[in-house]
């Protein structure tokens, strides 16, 4: 990455706005796909120049698996992306450390549930930074926030949407007339809706906000309705409260968590509010293994840090982004092995273009002139501003790679536009969290690949000499088509 533009990615990381390079001749109508209206909607933010996200984190019992890793990956692009184009973005992520599934652990392996909870949550965070997740600025343990809890709670009591039993305090579904409008349910079809252990509702769809001692091993704090904890909707709508107001910007997750969970914060806030809480809805798309989704529940996931054992970050970063972020995506590692070859080609693009460039510091050009890569910015930054659209992102980058590699090799690009184009592959690096100039981050090279390289570039050379062009040729497209660049 070149020296002026490292600064700039520090500055991205550390919240300093990026400038927008003065030759970036594009518009920043940018569309996101609400989930509520199911179409896209142009970006209008509540405050000028600000947006306020939130998505939903771990509940830290176990290792994430690569289904997760997905969601976070991409809300990361989102935030980077957001950022690049000139909003400020404060992104919170909440951490639920006290849940039934954190408990039941604990029992098992004989363990209080607060280690269990700082254990997982130390290693997801690990798992995040290995995965270059790191636009996150806040990360909110649900048990930081029991007083704020605590206070909505008992807000919703107020205003008659909730009701006290003997084991915990409900929020009465039937008397909040949106329930199921994200998700498209019907009430009327949720009797099968049941949660766990909580039996003493008015219906079976209701949900609990606070659940009263059950045990005397489980952590409770005091509340109004004596000792006990939170329920799991409860605590998101808490922490957003607290930090964005009763109104913000976007909420994300994964598709899983449109019901119950995205369904009880809208009826949790409104119901307190009067008025919706948030402008657009996110969800990405299930990750599948053999047709079914990803999950703890049906015991078919890969942790992140299982798959990285194997894999370098990048090509699986490279294959997240490959997919769009609302598609379901079949998972495999021969995919994620195809990824790797073509960011290796993009690699190597780039390794030419810093060949041929002769400026020791690479500072922005006013104007391109050359073609091929002002169709690829256009492209690049049309696909990120038609709802974060990263296949065509990448699609132009791979379009002007096959347009110009021979100018390139040829010495047809100008130099300004050669500059132009580091610039370009340094700021597509920003934003998507791989660095296009880098070598892949664990992949390795055994003395057989080189060895065998090595005898392939020897038999080619012998082949020019005999003026065997076309068999020379043929050797050099197909080690191409598996991710290998040979340039003569």
């Amino acid at each position: 990455m070149t020296e002026w533009l490292r600064c700039m990615a520090a500055n991205h990381e550390t919240g300093v706005q990026i400038p927008i390079l003065p030759f970036i001749k594009r518009g920043f109508l940018m569309k996101i796909y609400s989930t509520m209206s199911r179409k896209k909607e142009e970006l209008k933010v509540i405050s000028q120049n600000k947006v306020k996200l939130f998505v939903c984190g771990p509940t830290v019992y176990h290792d994430a698996h690569i289904g997760h890793g997905r969601t976070y990956i991409f809300f990361d692009v989102i935030k980077r992306y957001l950022k690049f184009i000139g909003y400020s973005v404060f992104y919170i992520q909440n951490i639920t450390d006290i849940d039934d599934k954190i408990i039941k652990k604990a029992e098992l392996s004989k363990s209080e549930p607060n280690d269990i909870a700082k254990i997982f949550e130390k290693r997801y965070l690990e798992d995040m930074y290995l995965l270059n997740v790191t636009s996150v600025n806040k990360y909110a343990r649900t048990t930081d926030y029991i007083d704020e809890i605590i206070n909505q709670i008992e807000r919703i009591m107020a205003r008659g949407f909730a009701y006290e039993t003997s084991d915990g305090i409900y929020f009465d579904v039937k008397k909040f007339k949106d329930y199921g409008k994200l998700s498209n349910v019907d009430i009327k079809e949720l009797e099968n809706h049941r949660e766990i252990e909580e039996v003493n509702k008015k219906n079976p769809q209701d949900f609990v906000l606070w659940k009263k001692r059950r045990s005397s091993s489980e952590p409770v704090w005091d509340s109004p309705w004596g000792k006990g904890r939170p329920g799991w909707h409860i605590e998101d709508t808490a922490i957003t409260e607290y930090y964005f107001g009763n109104q913000y910007d976007i909420h994300g997750g994964g598709l899983d968590l449109m019901f119950p969970h995205h369904e009880a914060e809208i009826a949790q806030l409104k119901a307190i509010n009067d008025k919706a809480i948030v402008n657009y809805w996110m969800h990405t798309g299930f990750l599948n293994v053999s047709g079914f989704k990803m999950s703890k529940s049906l015991n078919n996931f890969v942790t992140i840090r299982d798959l990285l054992k194997e894999v370098s970050t990048q090509s699986f970063r490279f294959f997240v982004i490959s997919s769009h972020y609302r598609s379901h995506v079949e998972f495999s590692k021969e995919d994620i092995v195809k990824c790797e070859k073509a960011l290796r080609r993009i690699k190597n693009f780039t390794k030419i273009l810093n060949e041929r460039n002769i400026y020791e510091n690479i500072k922005p050009k006013e104007d391109i002139v050359y073609e091929p890569l002002k169709k690829c910015r256009e492209e690049f930054f049309k696909g990120m501003n038609d709802d974060f659209n990263t296949p065509v992102a990448l699609s132009a980058i791979f379009s002007f790679i096959n347009d110009s590699k021979k100018d390139l090799i040829d010495d047809k690009i100008p130099m300004s536009d050669i500059i132009n184009a580091l610039i370009f592959f340094d700021e597509a690096s920003i934003i998507l969290g791989i660095d296009f100039n880098s070598e892949l981050d664990i992949y390795k090279k055994d003395s057989c690949s080189e060895d065998l390289l090595n005898l392939i570039n020897d038999v080619r050379k012998k082949l020019r000499e005999d003026k065997n062009y076309e068999l020379s040729d043929e050797i050099r497209d197909k080690l191409h088509d598996l991710g290998i660049d040979i340039n003569d």
